[in-house]
């Protein structure tokens, strides 16, 4: 055995995600790549918007001492200053750049903000279905993920989370616009929630903290909105990336923000701090950084994802496919036909058309349909999606 026991047991139940994509590789490569239908990866087929293109040229260009030296490991202080500034705006409360560290990603950020706030056996609740990479964040920092049912819509279930909190919960985590539902929480859930953690807090003496994972904020559709979750909740969270609102995935950067009202605001700072040291990030990508503080507010024309959206639920319902229509991000996640969701994603396979099962989203009897894709691809996977339905 050349690895440890947990990480082989983790490499038997890695992420459904990843085992689609390389088996879509194999299917590309035996049948021609025009030919496979992939919506199984979230990764963004649009192109960056002109003016990221414009100032990544400028950023590059410049020259000059410290460009490319040791930073504050919370990030270049102009940059916090500029997320601030935008993050006030959008949160409805002032942010200074005192809250807010720049990070590698989202991902970067919840193990930061994880390796902060947990210690062995404190658990973290979150609503199915959610990102499965969730449990392995959890566990890095001795931590169990501890999830719930949301609603037959996929909101949130407040008697389910209720019902799971105990002595040892350290933490709520959601995800709106959520993936893979595309489901967004209401204003109203947030603030039941909120109350609620205020609540179970004062029962168990122990501060409960909810942290809003929001990749997919500006990605939304007919006029929705995403709620503020620091005017909803005093201990509260975000953490964030420009991934897919930009589409830049590969280049890692995002950040965190802690709310300005939260009791032990300046201890979570020094502790997120630190950890963004020693997980191995120590700060987020200096270039990337100097970037994005000039394109604040700038994403990709998500008209275009609602579109696409369209096209496939309006193809989909011609073929007689239940689903909750998404309000955001880039997914749809309906009823499999059957309730044994692998089978049918391998069925689905069969006519070349790679999805991932909802059971790889703690959601059994469900798939994922990741419509980040050409037009194209839609309108010639659909007369596959309707064989399988008949078939079954």
């Amino acid at each position: 055995m050349t690895v440890s026991e947990k990480v082989q047991t983790f490499l038997e139940k890695s992420s459904w995600i990843r085992k689609m994509f390389e088996q879509g590789a194999q299917l590309k490569a035996e049948h021609g790549a025009e030919n496979v239908f992939d919506f199984s990866l979230g990764n963004p087929n649009l192109a960056p918007p002109a003016r990221f293109k414009e100032v990544l040229i400028e950023v590059a260009g410049a020259s000059g001492a410290g460009h490319h030296s040791y930073m504050p490991n919370i990030g270049y202080p102009s940059v916090r200053q500029a997320v601030a500034e935008f993050l006030s705006g959008e949160q409805g409360v002032e942010v200074t750049e005192n809250e807010v560290i720049m990070t590698c990603g989202a991902a970067g950020a919840l193990n930061v903000i994880l390796r902060a706030i947990i210690g062995p056996g404190d658990e973290v609740i979150t609503p199915a279905p959610y990102f499965v990479e969730y449990g392995f964040y959890a566990d890095n920092h001795g931590g169990i993920l501890k999830v719930v049912p949301t609603k037959s819509d996929f909101t949130l279930d407040l008697e389910a989370i209720q019902a799971a909190i105990t002595p040892s919960t350290k933490a709520v985590l959601i995800n709106s616009p959520n993936n893979p539902s595309g489901q967004i929480y209401s204003e109203e859930s947030l603030l039941q929630l909120g109350a609620l953690l205020t609540e179970e807090g004062r029962r168990l003496n122990r501060t409960l903290y909810l942290i809003s994972d929001e990749p997919y904020r500006k990605i939304i559709f007919d006029g929705a909105t995403v709620p503020s979750v620091f005017s909803c909740y005093q201990e509260s969270m975000i953490v964030t990336s420009y991934s897919k609102d930009l589409s830049i995935p590969g280049e890692r950067i995002g950040f965190l923000a802690v709310n300005p009202q939260a009791t032990y605001k300046e201890d979570l700072l020094a502790g997120m701090a630190l950890a963004n040291r020693i997980l191995g990030y120590v700060n987020a990508p200096a270039l990337m950084q100097r970037v994005i503080q000039s394109v604040q507010g700038v994403s990709v024309d998500t008209t275009i994802y609602q579109k696409k959206r369209d096209l496939l639920c309006e193809g989909l319902s011609d073929c007689g496919y239940e689903y909750i229509k998404p309000k955001g991000a880039f997914y749809l996640f309906p009823k499999s036909v059957v309730p044994d969701d692998v089978a049918f994603v391998k069925a689905l396979q069969e006519e070349l058309i790679l999805t991932v099962p909802g059971s790889g989203f703690g959601t059994p009897g469900y798939f994922r349909i990741a419509f980040c894709v050409d037009d194209d691809t839609i309108t010639r996977a659909l007369p596959g999606f309707e064989r399988v339905l008949k078939r079954f």
